[in-house]
């Protein structure tokens, strides 16, 4: 695993935030970073939509970044850091930037600026903007079903030519989008799945990697659906992904990541299934389900 590069590669964790109480749970987050580091990602993305950035305050945000980075350092195992950032303030984006040109982490996964629904032209000049004034990479974060716009090829191709952005977290759930900026990407620009569902087919079409929710369960089998395709053995891959299908709609039959909090939970890796409003628990027929697909594992196990 080659934690040097500077595009992000392979399998990437967006990890949860763990609370109780309605605080973030230091214990548990340190339990769940020293659990992963043994596993086959090749890094964690904090405070993004899993990790339930928009809830989270400035105090918290950066001391979720400071006990990873500790947590991490003590393992002695290298494994990037990127940190989620959101927001429509191009100005107040750039001064959260500032905020965090200190903080241990090797880059920023930002998402298109949300409800103003920008033009293209705007996209563009929002994400040069930060780039310029980043003290690290960043990778774009394209998922239109959340924002209210999407980021088209053409101008994701010319952000591409920023030295400072390095991919993408491609959310565009179209196909045909997809494709084609995996065929005309430069060669140094990373374009990662952030669809769980989509994870096989954007392997087979090109893909770098995913940055998947649902590798919080199973990690090793989505390690392995890589591996397996760089090898050369679709077979394997497609039959691999085929047992992991139903995993995903599993754990995005609720919104996340209550879902993934919930089977966290149920394994001893965090102490609370807690998420902050407007997030909410998993319904009891849910967590039933949930419940018997970790019995199930444990048994085949």
């Amino acid at each position: 695993m080659d934690n040097t590069q500077t595009s992000p590669q392979g399998l990437w964790l967006p990890l949860v935030t763990p609370f109780r109480d309605s605080a973030l749970d230091e214990a548990s987050l340190r339990r769940l970073v020293r659990y992963y580091v043994e596993q086959p990602i090749d890094g964690l993305i904090l405070a993004a939509t899993t990790g339930e950035g928009l809830t989270l305050d400035d105090g918290e945000t950066e001391r979720l970044v400071a006990i990873t980075a500790t947590e991490l350092a003590g393992t002695g195992q290298l494994m990037p850091l990127y940190l989620g950032l959101s927001g429509s303030d191009t100005r107040k984006m750039a001064r959260a930037l500032g905020h965090a040109a200190a903080w241990p982490v090797e880059g920023y996964l930002i998402a298109c600026p949300y409800y103003t629904r920008p033009s293209q032209d705007g996209l563009f000049r929002h994400f040069s903007a930060l780039a310029d004034s980043a003290a690290r990479p960043v990778m774009i974060y394209n998922i239109p079903y959340r924002t209210g716009v999407n980021l088209e090829n053409e101008t994701m191709l010319r952000l591409a030519e920023h030295a400072n952005i390095v991919g993408v977290k491609d959310c565009s759930t179209d196909p045909a989008q997809s494709f084609d900026l995996l065929q005309r990407r430069p060669s140094n620009f990373s374009v990662l799945t952030g669809e769980d569902a989509f994870f096989y087919g954007a392997l087979t079409y090109g893909a770098d990697g995913g940055i998947l929710a649902s590798a919080h369960v199973e990690t090793g089998g989505f390690a392995g659906i890589r591996n397996k395709l760089a090898a050369g053995d679709q077979a394997g891959a497609l039959s691999q992904w085929r047992r992991l299908a139903g995993l995903t709609r599993l754990l995005f039959a609720e919104p996340s990541p209550a879902p993934i909090k919930h089977w966290l939970w149920r394994v001893g890796l965090i102490d609370s299934p807690e998420v902050r409003l407007p997030m909410t628990p998993v319904t009891d027929a849910l967590a039933c389900k949930i419940d018997r697909q970790i019995e199930e594992a444990m048994v085949l196990n």
